[in-house]
């Protein structure tokens, strides 16, 4: 029984982050949701498989996924984040401020810090980046 409920609970964070995929306004909050809903939906449904079948090899098979995805995953979001903040991705139009405008070296990669009072003003709602 416990196990049908965190196979439950699992298909219920994977279907969420699907709604968050569906209904979210930017490339950005889509990546967000479906990566926190996603992983926590195969984490319970991977334990629920573990309780299910209780198997020492099953359940270590299990858990050595789990940590895995968990290492994973974060790691991989940030990449695809990066990629499109890189690429030029549109914000959704309500966003309030774009924390790495004028903080981004787009030759070497890399986050370049400035002083508060040099720190460029955030952009406005429906403005573009500039390179």
């Amino acid at each position: 029984m416990f196990a049908q409920i965190l196979m439950f609970i699992g298909a219920f964070f994977m279907f969420v982050a699907a709604l968050g995929v569906a209904r979210m306004p930017d490339l950005f909050m889509r990546l967000q949701s479906n990566t926190k809903s996603a992983t926590f939906g195969v984490g319970f449904l991977l334990l629920g498989a573990a309780i299910h079948f209780w198997e020492f090899a099953i359940s270590i098979r299990a858990l050595a996924i789990l940590i895995f995805l968990f290492a994973t995953s974060p790691v991989a979001a940030h990449m695809l984040g990066r990629a499109a903040y890189i690429a030029g991705a549109p914000l959704w139009k309500g966003t309030l401020s774009d924390d790495l405008k004028g903080q981004y070296d787009y030759k070497t990669h890399e986050l370049t810090a400035q002083p508060e009072e040099q720190q460029p003003k955030p952009r406005k709602t429906g403005e573009k980046r500039t390179k």
